[in-house]
């Protein structure tokens, strides 16, 4: 049996940015269920980088991963790792006492938000309808992101510091014994010290095969489709458009216009499906706010998100189980925090507190404890 000193179930963002920065220190391997890290999720992110978007401990999080998107360690990747989109959150005239709470949510954050009219989404969305859209928080700061290239460029780094990627590699049992935890898997035979559940909407199940009571985490599909846009119409410097109340977003995508009815429908783990009534309702809501004929669905993909019950990461060692540490609960929000979590992931899996600047933020490891009161309250 090969040990490690820490074994990472899953190959997703959160296992990559993890094993990146705990291979600075320790012998680390990763164990991936599909032959493809990232398959379930990671592949099929919006690729959105802004700090309008979660809760406050998400915000934080995303602010601490500014910094290494814009100026990623040399030999990370050969390109930037993001380009300019912004994003605007829009609301009808009903709406419009929710886009000035979120607003106030999220200015601390995110310095460069402000509040803008009806006039500013017509002007910039060429095919607005008028009238209907009075106000928005504008995010002129937020990213568009290069998920591959970041993805890869965390496998890449985690290999170059000697740590070793296995796909198809799923996990058959997991087992404490002479304070190690040993893992079958269709791959072999491995123990180390400890382990790092990062299995995104697994995770609670290879919690239940380590005897270790899951937190309540709750896979849900989100449908994507892409359709062109009017025939002259140039759509690639639009920004990334956001119902306030998150009942649709859309945005370019290589010449064609991405749309989802931003569905949270609870699931089983699985590989997701598109929803066909789920395309159908993206459509027709954008609709509402742009004058477009949707005549051919050119392409349509769903993905998984993962929440715990109040939509805050669970990271942390499980204080039932010797050295079982969860890192898991990312939702949608898993590639603009990942340089933080991975960081954060590092420090306390070592038993270390959480990174000065996270902290600064304002961020608690109470507040991502896998025990913590506001999973335990809701009957997780």
């Amino acid at each position: 049996m090969e040990r490690w000193d820490v074994i990472i179930m899953g190959a997703g963002i959160a296992g990559a940015s993890a094993a990146y920065e705990i291979a600075a220190n320790r012998r680390v391997l990763v164990v991936e269920r599909e032959a493809q890290p990232g398959y379930h999720s990671t592949g099929r992110s919006a690729a959105i980088f802004t700090e309008s978007y979660g809760n406050r401990p998400i915000r934080a999080l995303t602010s601490a991963s500014r910094g290494f998107y814009a100026e990623p360690p040399r030999g990370f990747a050969d390109a930037p790792l993001w380009a300019d989109r912004g994003v605007l959150l829009i609301g009808s005239p009903q709406q419009m006492p929710h886009v000035e709470a979120l607003y106030d949510e999220v200015k601390e954050f995110a310095a460069g938000v402000r509040l803008v009219d009806g006039g500013y989404f017509e002007k910039n969305v060429q095919l607005a309808r008028p009238g209907v859209v009075a106000g928005a928080v504008l995010d002129s700061g937020a990213m568009e992101l290069d998920v591959g290239a970041i993805h890869q460029g965390f496998l890449k780094g985690a290999r170059e510091r000697g740590s070793e990627i296995l796909t198809d590699a799923e996990v058959r049992s997991l087992t404490r014994r002479n304070d190690a935890w040993s893992l079958e898997t269709s791959a072999g035979r491995f123990a180390a010290p400890v382990i790092v559940n990062a299995a995104g909407a697994w995770a609670d199940t290879l919690a239940e095969m380590a005897g270790i009571e899951r937190v309540g985490l709750v896979p849900k599909r989100r449908t994507v489709c892409t359709y062109d846009a009017p025939a002259g119409v140039d759509v690639s410097d639009w920004h990334l458009v956001v119902d306030v109340d998150e009942k649709f977003y859309f945005k370019p995508e290589s010449g064609r216009i991405l749309g989802s009815p931003a569905d949270e429908t609870p699931t089983e783990p699985c590989d997701a499906q598109p929803d066909e009534m789920d395309i159908a309702l993206a459509i027709d809501r954008i609709q509402g706010v742009i004058d477009v004929d949707v005549r051919h669905v050119r392409a349509k993909w769903a993905g998984l998100r993962t929440f715990a019950a109040d939509k805050t990461p669970v990271v942390g060692f499980d204080p039932a189980a010797a050295e079982f540490f969860w890192l898991a609960g990312q939702g949608g929000y898993g590639i603009q925090t990942a340089p933080a979590m991975g960081r954060l992931a590092a420090a306390l899996s070592a038993g270390g507190d959480l990174p000065p600047d996270i902290k600064s933020l304002g961020v608690t490891a109470d507040d991502l404890s896998p025990r913590r009161a506001t999973l335990t309250s809701r009957g997780s």
